[in-house]
């Protein structure tokens, strides 16, 4: 459980304070000194920044700085992500390097630049990845990838199946059948086929515990071969000399960027239609779950669950929903389209609306989770 509670909070700072420099850094790039920039959430620890006398300076504890001539960069108490402070509802007056005085476009920069960075940070940590080997399935793999650890894992049971009954499960993974390996599910198909209605020995592993199950294959109507009710999969560590695992990384987050973005209009698209999200919605606690889980099998399973993390972070926040950064950017549209901002007031009323309604539906998933754990 410590193990779990420390890698999650690592994990989630490390996506927070991506998505942070990434405003940081385009804020900068376009004329912008922010205020602050810290490591973790107030209140302060340390600080350095240069002084308007043109010298650095460091500060330790909760100060009030007075002559800092660009950002402050912080440590603080809290070391969960970070923060960066741009003093965005502060009177812009007629200074041309605040932010509500920057043209539309570079706002809509600064604000979507947390997005993109999450991107960045999921094509950086697939291309180490795929440099030092990620488990992943098998099915259409490159010819050109180095393969080792392989094995054959059960994805999917059919209800009420001679599987289901012998109690196997997802991620189950099958080591041997009758003392037989196999190098690949074709040739594990080929063989139960072979021994219809024979009694055989399932060899199973399952987390760090090994199995053995008495199970018969049967004439499956759905196939028409023998089998015992599975979906099985081939799986394995996946690697890449290192000028091609650089592009492995890039292609495949862009691969399942679109396929998540698909699959996230699917989930609306049915809960517009009250059809349910159709797939579990987790929160903190499933992902805690997952991390844990992930740190206990293997720096390859960390930093897969990382990246697509990053991945799912940077489509929620570009999401047109108030308080996100795409909500912000949906009333920087409006302002082009009237040719005028939208009244600070209602936008703030908006935005803390938005984020009331993120707080309701994060403690309702957190509930749901809490609750199936202890069932």
């Amino acid at each position: 459980m410590f193990l779990t509670i420390i890698v999650f909070i690592l994990v989630l700072s490390v996506l927070v304070l991506a998505h942070e420099f990434g405003h940081f850094w385009a804020a900068k790039n376009r004329g912008l000194k922010p205020v602050e920039f810290g490591l973790g959430l107030p209140s302060r620890v340390w600080c350095i920044y240069k002084s308007t006398d043109g010298t650095w300076k460091k500060v330790w504890g909760k100060r009030e700085i007075i002559d800092a001539a660009d950002t402050i960069y912080s440590v603080n108490w809290m070391l969960f992500g970070g923060f960066v402070n741009l003093l965005e509802d502060e009177d812009a007056g007629g200074d041309p390097n605040h932010f509500a005085n920057k043209k539309i476009w570079e706002r809509a920069m600064i604000l979507l630049a947390g997005v993109t960075m999450n991107v960045l940070l999921a094509m950086f940590l697939y291309s180490i990845g795929f440099a030092f080997g990620l488990p992943q399935s098998l099915d259409g793999v490159d010819p050109k990838a180095i393969v080792t650890n392989h094995e054959i894992i059960i994805d999917q049971i059919l209800k009420d199946s001679a599987a289901s009954v012998a109690d196997l499960k997802p991620n189950d993974i099958i080591v041997s059948i009758n003392d037989v390996e196999f190098g690949s599910t074709a040739d594990l198909i080929l063989f139960v086929d072979q021994n219809i209605d024979k009694e055989l020995t399932y060899k199973i592993k399952r987390n760090n515990e090994v199995l053995d199950k008495k199970i018969t294959p049967k004439k499956l109507v759905e196939t028409g071969k023998g089998g015992i009710g599975i979906g099985i999969t081939d799986v394995g560590v996946v690697r890449y000399p290192w000028y091609l695992a650089i592009w492995k990384g890039i292609s495949f987050t862009i691969l399942l960027l679109i396929k998540m973005v698909l699959a996230f209009f699917l989930v609306i698209k049915s809960l517009v239609m009250g059809q349910g999200a159709g797939t579990e919605v987790g929160g903190p606690v499933m992902i805690a779950k997952y991390v844990g889980q992930a740190a206990r099998m293997g720096f390859g399973y960390l930093v897969n669950l990382t990246a697509l993390l990053s991945v799912n972070l940077a489509i929620i926040n570009a999401l047109p929903f108030p308080a996100l950064d795409g909500g912000r950017v949906l009333f920087l549209i409006i302002e082009k389209i009237k040719g005028g901002p939208v009244k600070r007031e209602l936008e703030n009323a908006v935005n803390t609306v938005g984020m009331v309604l993120l707080l309701l539906l994060m403690a309702v998933v957190t509930l749901k989770d809490v609750l199936k754990v202890f069932k």
